[in-house]
């Protein structure tokens, strides 16, 4: 009988496990960084007549120049080059550059003209994009532990 009862629990044992699942919660950070950028797009070159027109233009371009310029420092910048010899002379050196990302919760802090130039400087608050994303990713606490 003891030997049953001894095979049973060791049997039982067995079939026990410490796999389980849990639900976390995330944790905002302690401080948030404040990233600025700069645009700048001139206003002699933009393709119109117009000075009004040209001023619109230059100020959408120094907007979408800034809005780049955060990306690059968010995301960072994808570079490729390649360079030919020939005859033991560089034939062809080519650098791209370029930078993708999503930029969401940045304000416009100045736009104004300067000279043949027109600027815009962009301020994106970290605190105000996680707070963006908290209303989309809704957080979740740990509701209950499920031991299989």
């Amino acid at each position: 009988m003891r030997t049953w009862v001894l095979a049973m629990v060791l049997l039982l044992g067995a079939c026990s496990s410490n796999e389980k699942y849990v639900q976390w919660e995330t944790e905002a950070p302690k401080t948030f960084p404040k990233l600025t950028a700069i645009g700048y797009a001139p206003l002699a070159t933009q393709p119109s007549d117009q000075q009004s027109h040209r001023v619109l233009m230059a100020m959408k371009a120094s907007k979408i120049a800034a809005y780049r310029e955060l990306a690059e420092q968010v995301y960072g910048q994808q570079l490729s080059a390649s360079s030919q010899v020939g005859d033991w002379l560089l034939k062809s050196d080519e650098v791209k550059a370029s930078v993708s990302g999503l930029i969401r919760g940045a304000r416009v802090v100045k736009s104004y003209p300067t000279g043949d130039h027109y600027v815009t400087e962009l301020e994106l608050d970290f605190g105000l994009v996680w707070d963006l994303y908290q209303q989309q990713n809704r957080s979740q606490r740990v509701k209950s532990v499920t031991y299989f």
